[in-house]
């Protein structure tokens, strides 16, 4: 009897170190851009229904702070609409992290501006110029005269870093940019404010904004597949190393022909 008693003790003893670690193998932590967002919450309410024992949690807060919770280790996949930057893998490698972008999307940023501007194409020097503040007015591109009310994402937006390098070259924004914490917002201020100009993921774009062309070339999915839209970028879920488990089960149907279809259905550019 003493033997099986501590038969049994030691069964329960293996059974609770074991079953935590099963747990934590159905459950997937995702943080990051919210231009990939819909995207990654779209896909994890698809995939979890296929797999009921997987429990998907996703959540925005700007590529900058997805890649910052991957190397802390609060999540394990962080959604972001740029690259990683050679100070976070510098980060990375020092906290024995390795990032490995695994690009599911492609996506353009579009110009848009409030349905009532007469203005329906620009430059991208002009854009440039609206953001350095050397433009001001919309009569300045044929438009009426009225005041340019610029908007902006915020510093730890992938879309702030990708518009930055695409289009700023370097130039800073002018400090009265209206900066905003997601492309839902910038969508929201551009479609009621007259006068207003932002950018968004392709996947944002409404008839509650205008978007303009940019170079003569009008955004959409063609534009952007085919690399004739001046401001594409690929979107990336980041994984410490090659995604395993759950993460790669997670990817491997994104890349699937349902997982690309749903992306599309988000309004972004699929991969095949």
């Amino acid at each position: 009897m003493k033997k099986l008693t501590q038969i049994l003790l030691f069964t329960c003893l293996v059974l609770t170190l074991i079953v935590p670690i099963s747990l934590a193998n159905d459950q997937l932590v995702i943080q990051g851009s919210t231009t990939v967002l819909p995207i990654a919450q779209a896909t994890a309410e698809v995939f979890m229904q296929d797999n009921p024992q997987v429990d998907i949690s996703v959540r925005g807060g700007g590529s900058g702070n997805g890649i910052a919770a991957l190397l802390d280790g609060t999540c394990d996949i962080a959604d972001s609409s740029r690259s990683i930057k050679i100070k976070e893998v510098i980060l990375a490698q020092n906290k024995g992290i390795s990032p490995v972008g695994n690009i599911v999307a492609m996506d353009g940023i579009a110009i848009i501006v409030h349905p009532s501007n007469s203005v329906n194409a620009i430059k991208m020097e002009q854009v440039k110029d609206i953001y350095t503040g050397k433009i001001k007015n919309w009569k300045e591109l044929g438009g009426e005269d009225k005041k340019i009310i610029v908007v902006g994402r915020d510093s730890s937006s992938g879309t702030f870093e990708a518009f930055e390098s695409i289009v700023m070259k370097g130039e800073r924004v002018i400090p009265e940019v209206l900066a905003q914490g997601s492309n839902k917002t910038v969508g929201t201020i551009v479609s009621t404010t007259e006068g207003a100009i932002g950018y968004v993921g392709l996947g944002y774009l409404s008839s509650a904004v205008k978007a303009l062309k940019v170079n003569g070339i009008q955004v959409n999915s063609s534009t952007v597949g085919n690399g004739k839209y001046p401001i594409s970028r690929p979107l990336y879920m980041y994984t410490n190393g090659a995604p395993e488990g759950i993460a790669r089960q997670f990817l491997e149907f994104i890349w699937s022909e349902t997982g690309q279809e749903i992306v599309i259905e988000q309004g972004f550019v699929g991969l095949k």
